[in-house]
């Protein structure tokens, strides 16, 4: 009887522990990471008898929860792959809507501008067609300001998040580093902490959500959670930290440095999965380039512009005034290279310091620039891929350096150093960074507009002939243009011999005033064709090649005079030029190739199909990893999650086991009590 009684209370225990665990399991079902549990049940030791061995009941072996390494893993990873992408996604799609936007956008801006400039050319001494070239010129500066102003604030809109992002970092690592210690002292007993270790997978797969993490499971049941390339974030309950600082180059640029006791390593670019990894990822893809690009952009627009417009005639016969800023001011080329914060030499008398002057804006490449100094030579490389640049001095004056990359490209900026360079010396280069909010329109005279050119051509009245000669063009640019020389240079005498038998070209012979010099001297034409005529003029400091068109049949003997354009009012040979700049590849030209580059208005154009395509791969990326991670999260449910139908029905099945227990009990009791009634 006692023998039964030991069995029925080890049934009622058992089942009582089962309806606790079943409890357990439903007043949990909306936990998250919660995993379902149960209890493992054995068979006591039997006790022999005469007959053979009795069993002597139940015994509750382990209380284990159901759980998957591998759905856990594979849910961590797909959840860090989620949020990076999301957060990129985020980012990027802000950034379209600006830059593809009809109101928003460069493109109207620019198209406005050269439809003024189209106009003014129609009439060149119309007034009021010059000022609406001037408005629009100031308009256009002004989208270039605030396109780049957005972009500025998204930037720091990342340098916010991402401090924020590291905030919930350091939070749960200490949380992870807490519950290792608790977990590690609690296996200690030889059972698992089930509650324990889903609180730390919860907070595992929370904290992959805002970084990519690598966990190595230890032997005493503590997580080592590594980030970056391997930077130990928590190691048993030691927990390490993030923070963002400003950058050393560039200190609007944040950056993610890994503490470790006095220790600090910056690894922005090491890190990858979760939302900080999907906004270091936007901004090193997207927002840097397209920064960039809108800088160069802006550049090429007002150096084309200004040397075009100096290489013409305003309506007072003076050079051209610049419609645009000078980019090349001191103070802006001190802003484009910036010395490291740490650079051993600003600790000496004589700091160095660095100022980037731009060279050739149609040179200009979208990337950023590192230069070091090793204490007797200087290295670079451009940081959009890596690729070493050689770096040439140039003793001036003033003494500069000229950038080249592996292939002889010229990077179109040169840099001034100053003060005095030691060993370890860094320097952020930004040729384009700030090109897009630099830009401004200076000019306010609507006459002061060069939309003539300055050289001018026609024909003797006395000629025979029927030929026609085209108006000149000067081919090289003049920096700058000199009246006085070109005055000198005039009038310039082109007389026409006609060919003798069996010749089939005529010649015309060039005679300048007195100190000019002219090459060639004579020039070879076709009677009947269209002919080009190109020869250098050189006097004073001026150095001009023209070129222009000739075609009829001129009479031998006939004149033709080229001379300086005095009062050319009606002329807009230079204003068509102008408004030419904007199909003229201009834009990211390569000089070691031929044809290369692309156009002002392409160059945007190619800026926004970038952008578009990237967002478009952005949205199919999201769709994508969204279903991975639902997929995940419904694989590791299936096995984990908590099913309130199964467990009803255990909790009607333990209830039932409760009851067939303590039935036992109860019979136990009885036939005791008859044995006592027996003997009395």
């Amino acid at each position: 009887m006692s023998d039964l009684l030991s069995i029925g209370l080890s049934g009622l225990a058992a089942s009582k522990t089962q309806l606790s665990i079943t409890g357990h399991n439903i007043s949990n079902v909306n936990t998250p990471g919660y995993s379902r549990q149960d209890a493992t049940q054995a068979t006591r030791h039997p006790q022999f008898s005469g007959a053979g061995y009795i069993g002597s009941g139940t015994t509750l072996v382990d209380i284990r929860r159901t759980y998957s390494e591998f759905l856990t893993t594979q849910l961590r990873s797909s959840t860090a792959l989620n949020s990076d992408v999301e957060a990129y996604k985020s980012q990027i799609s802000q950034l379209d809507s600006l830059l593809a936007g009809s109101t928003t956008g460069i493109t109207p801006s620019l198209q406005s501008f050269f439809s003024a400039l189209q106009t003014a050319a129609e009439d060149p001494a119309n007034i009021p067609a010059r000022q609406l070239v001037l408005a629009e010129s100031e308009g256009l500066a002004r989208r270039f300001n605030t396109v780049y102003d957005r972009l500025t604030e998204q930037n720091s809109f990342v340098n916010k998040q991402m401090t924020a992002v590291t905030d919930q970092v350091n939070r749960l690592a200490g949380n992870i580093g807490r519950l290792n210690d608790s977990i590690a002292i609690a296996a200690a007993n030889g059972q698992q902490p089930n509650d324990l270790l889903d609180a730390r997978d919860e907070a595992v797969r929370e904290l992959s959500k805002y970084i990519g993490v690598t966990v190595v499971p230890q032997d005493d049941s503590s997580f080592n959670l590594f980030v970056g390339s391997g930077q130990p974030l928590v190691v048993g309950s030691s927990v390490s930290r993030l923070e963002v600082v400003p950058g050393l180059g560039d200190p609007n640029r944040h950056e993610v440095q890994f503490v470790s006791g006095g220790s600090r390593q910056t690894i922005t670019t090491q890190i990858t999965g979760g939302e900080l990894g999907g906004l270091i990822r936007y901004r090193e893809e997207v927002l840097d380039t397209t920064l960039n690009s809108l800088g160069r952009l802006a550049l090429v627009v007002s150096d084309q512009v200004n040397t075009q417009l100096g290489q013409g005639l305003d309506l007072k016969g003076q050079v051209g005034s610049a419609l645009f800023g000078n980019f090349n001011d001191p103070a802006l080329a001190d802003l484009r290279a910036r010395a490291f914060s740490d650079n051993p030499s600003l600790n000496t008398a004589t700091p160095a310091d660095a100022a980037l002057d731009i060279s050739d804006t149609s040179l200009l490449t979208t990337s950023d620039y590192r230069l070091e100094y090793d204490g007797t030579q200087y290295r670079a490389r451009r940081l959009s891929d890596g690729a070493p640049i050689t770096v040439t001095p140039n003793a001036g004056p003033p003494a500069h350096l000229t950038f080249a990359d592996a292939n002889g490209r010229d990077q179109g900026f040169t840099v001034r150093i100053s003060g005095t360079p030691v060993d370890g010396d860094n320097f952020i280069l930004q040729p384009t960074r700030r090109g897009a909010t630099d830009i401004s329109a200076v000019l306010d005279q609507a006459d002061q507009l060069a939309f003539a050119a300055p050289l001018r051509a026609q024909a003797e009245l006395q000629n025979a002939g029927n030929g026609v000669i085209g108006q000149p063009s000067i081919d090289n640019v003049q920096d700058p243009l000199v009246p006085a020389d070109l005055k000198g240079m005039s009038p310039l005498s082109l007389s026409y011999a006609a060919p003798v038998a069996p010749a089939t070209t005529g010649t015309f012979t060039l005679t300048a005033p007195a100190g000019v010099t002219v090459s060639p001297a004579t020039l070879s034409i076709t009677p009947g064709q269209s002919n080009t005529l190109s020869y250098t003029l050189e006097f004073g400091g001026s150095t001009v090649d023209v070129s222009q068109t000739f075609s009829g049949r001129p009479a031998a003997g006939d004149t033709f005079t080229l001379e300086y354009n005095q009062s050319g009012v009606s002329d807009n040979r230079n204003a068509l030029k102008l408004v030419d700049l904007q199909t003229k590849q201009t834009v990211g030209v390569d000089n070691t190739v031929v044809g290369s580059g692309f156009s002002l208005t392409d160059g945007y154009g190619e800026l926004v199909e970038r952008v578009g395509t990237l967002t478009a791969q952005a949205r199919m990326d999201s769709d994508a990893t969204g279903a991975i991670l639902k997929q995940a999260q419904d694989n590791r449910d299936s096995l984990s999650a908590v099913n309130l139908d199964e467990e009803a029905a255990n909790l009607i099945k333990f209830e039932q086991y409760y009851n067939a227990s303590a039935q036992i009990i109860q019979v136990a009791r009885s036939m005791f009590d008859t044995l006592i009634s027996t003997f009395r």
